[in-house]
């Protein structure tokens, strides 16, 4: 498992909270995927470790604004983290917590598939959705990729 063909794909994260890890994923062993949304109008990427690992998370990054292949910053990030085999999830819940500093994007070999690069972090931590409890994710870096492909462009 390889997150992007070119070997340098990755997702760095200081956690605090519930959960107290730094995260160093580097491009092997890393699951990552991304697509485009219409509404609201912008990217989702997750990010995950083969089952069993320590820690076993799943974070999904929904960053709004994001229009093909364009470089931005200061974007709202909606962020869900899942500690997989179990019931605890934790949300942002909009984009209000986490911010987007700089975000790149470079074409791969696919049409409409990109390798987006982005640094950011949040103010207010995640709240466990089921439950008590919180997440802080101070800062995050990932680069991984995303299809800007519609479905219903798909033959």
């Amino acid at each position: 498992m390889i997150c992007l063909a070119s070997g340098d794909g990755y997702l760095r994260a200081h956690l605090a909270g519930a959960i107290e890890t730094d995260i160093d994923w580097p491009n092997s062993g890393t699951r990552c995927e991304g697509e485009s949304r219409r509404d609201p109008k912008g990217v989702r990427l997750s990010f995950s470790r083969p089952v069993g690992s320590n820690p076993d998370l799943l974070f999904v990054f929904g960053i709004n604004d994001v229009a093909e292949g364009e470089a931005a910053h200061g974007l709202g990030v909606n962020l869900t983290i899942i500690v997989q085999g179990s019931s605890e999830i934790y949300g942002t819940l909009g984009d209000g917590r986490c911010s987007v500093d700089s975000l790149s994007q470079r074409r791969l070999g696919a049409p409409d598939t990109y390798r987006l690069e982005a640094r950011g972090f949040c103010t207010q931590p995640a709240h466990a959705v089921r439950g008590e409890g919180a997440l802080l994710v101070n800062r995050f870096d990932f680069a991984g990729t995303v299809s800007y492909a519609r479905a219903d462009d798909q033959i």
